[in-house]
């Protein structure tokens, strides 16, 4: 069946929004050109959209040309102010920006293990509060949350999990509760990191991946067909359960001790280079392991990260592949470890390229990531090409924040009878 006037009317609008949001300001003529309408339905959707508060009027094109320049359109960027968390387990870090992403603000706040719930979300909260202040806001619109842990694809809440602070649970309804208005959601950080790939970093080619997040902890978010994956209780790529050789013991319901975590999460890592006799880690937390990856890959390779970044990536592997030393060594074994649990999903999704995320990801970077691809050719006959994240750190924060731009963009760009409703 034909679209009705108004569904008409609600496509058209949406894909010259998302168009001025992508391009940057633009004339009329050019969406025309770029949306394929006609001119008297670009001029009408301009008026619906400048009378919606949604563009404005932001400058002229043709300043080098004679005669009356067009009208340069964009859109109205501080209509609805967004915040961005990567909750951690000792920490927050924040980001506020504008509809078009443009960070504003920032603000982060390290919580204590012995921190009690109430003043752990309360310090996040205030977090929160600072970073809205820096921006110039006095309100926000979405909150987007990345945290560890599962969450309940029937209420979107972070579930209960071992290991995990209980401050984490009771920050969503606190955030929600002082900040009136704003839509509050919760994803899991790894699926956020996989999104921000997708969107802006080492995925941006692929509509199917795998990221597989090596941090403290162990796990993995399935891109299929450009589709971020949940499963039936949102548990897919808990990878760190997985049952794998070289451990051990099998892992447990509530515990996962015994599976691919433990070959490859932080504590797993920084044992691994004690028994190379590599220098200590500073903590054998997700920071921590990657301080003693980075190091390896910087002596396994004899160059510093800057000479490393212009290096081909097959090279500096191929040193760590051949090298005798220590750090060398290390990084083999854990390119072993990796490639374990790598072959057993690409075994299952097929999925053709494989990112390494998280702070050993980005630590290890392109001479792990080659390490790991090898053993992979060897251990498996379809092809996957492994990769490191090119976002890094930032990679949760910006996946958050592109959500929270999604979510804010469904209401707003949303036409009025839907959005009134």
């Amino acid at each position: 069946m034909p679209a009705s006037p108004s569904t008409a009317r609600a496509i058209n609008d949406r894909l010259a929004l998302r168009l001025l949001q992508q391009e940057g300001p633009l004339t009329a003529g050019q969406l025309k050109q770029l949306t394929g309408l006609s001119r008297p339905t670009v001029a009408d959707l301009v008026d619906r959209l400048a009378a919606a508060g949604l563009i404005t009027v932001v400058g002229e094109s043709g300043a080098q040309r004679r005669g009356p320049n067009a009208r340069l359109y964009g859109i109205v960027a501080d209509r609805a102010h967004l915040a961005a968390l990567d909750v951690r387990t000792q920490g927050v870090l924040v980001l506020v920006s504008d509809l078009l992403g443009r960070v504003l603000g920032e603000a982060s706040v390290p919580i204590g293990g012995e921190t009690g719930t109430g003043p752990a979300v309360e310090q996040a909260v205030a977090a929160v509060e600072r970073a809205l202040k820096e921006a110039g806001a006095d309100r926000l619109h979405t909150v987007g949350i990345g945290a560890p842990g599962l969450i309940d694809p029937a209420t979107g809440d972070l579930r209960d999990s071992a290991g995990l602070p209980a401050w984490h649970r009771s920050l969503a309804a606190a955030l929600q509760d002082r900040l009136p208005g704003a839509r509050v959601t919760v994803e899991n950080e790894t699926n956020l990191a996989a999104l921000a790939e997708q969107r802006e970093g080492a995925a941006r080619d692929r509509d199917t991946f795998v990221l597989l997040w090596l941090g403290h902890g162990v796990g993995a978010a399935v891109v299929l067909d450009g589709t971020l994956r949940r499963g039936a209780s949102g548990g897919t790529g808990e990878i760190g359960f997985l049952p794998v050789p070289g451990t051990d013991a099998l892992p447990e319901a509530t515990d996962c001790a015994g599976g691919f975590h433990s070959l490859t999460g932080a504590a797993a890592i920084t044992a691994l280079a004690a028994r190379h006799a590599l220098p200590a880690a500073p903590s054998p937390d997700g920071p921590g392991a990657a301080e003693v990856v980075r190091a390896a890959v910087a002596e396994a390779t004899g160059a510093p990260e800057a000479v490393r970044a212009e290096a081909p990536p097959a090279s500096a592997a191929a040193r760590a592949e051949t090298g005798d030393g220590p750090a060398a060594r290390f990084l083999r074994a854990l390119a072993d470890r990796v490639a374990v649990g790598v072959a057993s999903v690409v075994a299952v999704l097929d999925p053709g390229c494989v990112v390494l995320g998280g702070e050993v990801g980005q630590a290890g970077g392109a001479v792990l990531a080659g390490l790991v691809e090898e053993r992979l050719r060897r251990m498996s006959p379809l092809a996957t090409e492994v990769r490191a994240s090119s976002l890094g750190g930032t990679a949760v924060l910006r996946g958050a924040l592109l959500t929270a731009r999604e979510h804010a963009q469904d209401e707003l760009f949303a036409p009025p009878e839907r959005a009134g409703g």
